[in-house]
């Protein structure tokens, strides 16, 4: 940490009990100076040789100056003090900007005397501490203690630019110990860093500042993340894993998912809106599961309609990367569902609209397909989840999104299962959105020995499997007949051969066996499909 000592005299500030501080001096202290929780008897010679605003106010009646309004307190006013008298005095990181106010309040400029404390500070400023990038985020911590002052002083805008332009230092020019919060170099943890004698060089990443940076309150935060994306020369994916970073540093629970206390729910709902309002425009510049995390939490604190559309579109244009775990959003509160199934309808909906307008390929559409599929299987669990709301989000992406429809008729057993009471028409409405046609072999055979399908859907799928059977008996035998000419090919090959004709015989007696077993195969599995079909139409059902 840079730092800078002012004067050669010892220091001679004594304290009397918690509140009386005066110069230890041969001289006999001729004024008093009340900072509101520290009375300072001092004398006015220093004092008034340095500071222009203590000049106006000497000639008060009872002789004693109240600055109760001064920035930093005692402890900034004792600086400016020890200043005056020439004592010792260390300025670092941590007091500057405490000083640097407390002097300005002092009226301590060089139009009252050359080489004042103001002037000293702003050396100390540009030469050392906006030259360093540790000592410049402490710095810039501290101006929130001494807001508007700091401000107005441009104090808060300096090291902001300051920065946001470190961040750009090439990589090769950083080094590890440049920042303050990570973990130790492999030398540091004894792991060997030389190979062959020479010393191995330690490659810095582009995001090596995003640690520091989450020290920054948010509305410090905020500024300096826009300084470095004004610049347009920090890829969005940085920024996305930024603002990552801040988000699982500053707001608790949102990667544990526990509960947020009540006190904090206010500070929390302005810092989850800031992050949204930071989020780069560009796709995937963030994960879709930090999106969904996001809206979890935005959920969770009841934040404004504004910043969950804007998540669900965001959401909604990225969709095919999401997990099924993702999606599993607890309901809000007032909501008797498990899950808050309608933000997912909502973010299917937005993915729906951007694929209509060709800005979602046909691989991400089967992708967010058999995802959809996966997550009606969980919510189908829940008593409370209504049909409609299982319909519409079932409905949501075309047929041809799905090429399979085994795992949108497991979704359809389970929600049947967990809600018995279901009348027929119900039934029907929910089974009309498989496509029988597009079960599997397995599937369709499990399907028509379920009871809580209707029998018509029953029929539906044992007809398509007896259409199945039959294509398939047919591509068969035209496979075997298409191999007849090479049969035959084969046999006028070898005549004439040296073989005898009793191997030549052989031969043609094998071929034959070979395609009377394919043929019986084929007819055993249609045949088989038939009596299925018989058992299940023979079922006592009612239409």
């Amino acid at each position: 940490m840079k730092f800078m000592k002012l004067g050669s005299r010892p220091d001679s500030f004594q304290k009397d009990g918690a509140d009386i501080r005066h110069a230890a001096t041969d001289w006999v202290t001729d004024i008093v100076v009340n900072t509101g929780t520290a009375k300072f008897y001092l004398h006015k010679f220093p004092l008034l040789s340095k500071c222009g605003s203590l000049q106006k106010m000497v000639e008060v009646p009872d002789g004693e100056i109240n600055i109760s309004e001064i920035p930093g307190g005692a402890t900034a006013f004792e600086i400016c003090a020890k200043f005056c008298y020439g004592m010792t005095v260390t300025l670092n990181a941590y007091n500057v900007i405490a000083a640097r106010c407390a002097a300005e309040y002092l009226e301590m400029h060089e139009s009252v005397e050359k080489s004042n404390l103001i002037y000293k500070i702003d050396v100390f400023l540009n030469t050392s501490v906006l030259c360093s990038w540790k000592d410049s985020i402490i710095v810039l911590q501290t101006t929130k203690s001494f807001l508007p002052l700091s401000e107005d002083l441009r104090l808060v805008s300096r090291f902001i630019y300051s920065i946001a332009s470190k961040v750009y230092t090439d990589t090769s020019k950083v080094d590890w110990s440049y920042t303050y919060n990570r973990k130790k170099l492999t030398s540091e943890n004894g792991i060997d860093t030389h190979w062959n004698g020479v010393i191995k060089q330690h490659l810095v990443p582009e995001d090596w500042w995003i640690e520091d940076l989450c020290e920054l309150e948010m509305h410090l935060y905020k500024r300096v993340i826009m300084a470095i994306r004004s610049k347009g020369r920090t890829q969005c994916k940085v920024i996305g894993e930024a603002l990552k970073a801040y988000t699982d540093r500053r707001i608790p629970g949102f990667v544990n998912r526990t509960m947020i206390r009540k006190e904090d729910v206010m500070k929390n709902q302005s810092l989850l809106e800031t992050i949204v309002e930071l989020l780069p425009v560009e796709k995937s510049s963030v994960s879709c599961s930090f999106l969904v995390k996001l809206m979890r939490t935005t959920n969770m604190l009841n934040n404004g309609e504004m910043y969950k559309k804007k998540l669900i579109k965001k959401i909604g244009c990225q969709l095919d990367e999401a997990t099924f775990s993702d999606l599993l959003i607890p309901a809000s509160a007032g909501q008797i569902t498990r899950y808050d199934v309608e933000i997912v309808l909502n973010i299917v909906n937005e993915f729906v609209m951007q694929s209509s307008s060709k800005l979602q390929t046909s691989n991400s559409i089967f992708m967010v397909a058999k995802l959809i599929d996966a997550y009606l299987g969980e919510v189908a669990k829940d008593p409370y989840l209504s049909l409609t709301y299982f319909i519409d989000l079932a409905d949501m992406l075309s047929g041809d999104s799905r090429p399979m429809h085994d795992e949108l008729y497991h979704a359809i057993d389970i929600y049947l299962k967990e809600h018995p009471g279901m009348n027929k028409s119900d039934k029907k409405k929910i089974c009309s959105l498989m496509d029988c046609r597009k079960l599997s072999m397995d599937i369709g055979m499990n399907a028509v020995q379920n009871d809580r399908l209707p029998l018509r859907v029953v029929v539906k799928i044992l007809f398509f499997a007896q259409m199945r059977a039959s294509t398939a008996v047919s591509a068969c035998a035209d496979e075997i007949l298409g191999n007849v000419p090479s049969l035959i090919h084969q046999e006028t090959f070898s005549y004439g051969s040296s073989r005898s004709g009793a191997t030549t015989n052989t031969d043609d007696e094998e071929n034959s066996r070979i395609i009377n077993r394919s043929i019986k195969s084929i007819s055993d599995k249609s045949e088989k499909s038939v009596e299925e079909s018989q058992c299940a139409s023979s079922r006592n059902i009612r239409y």
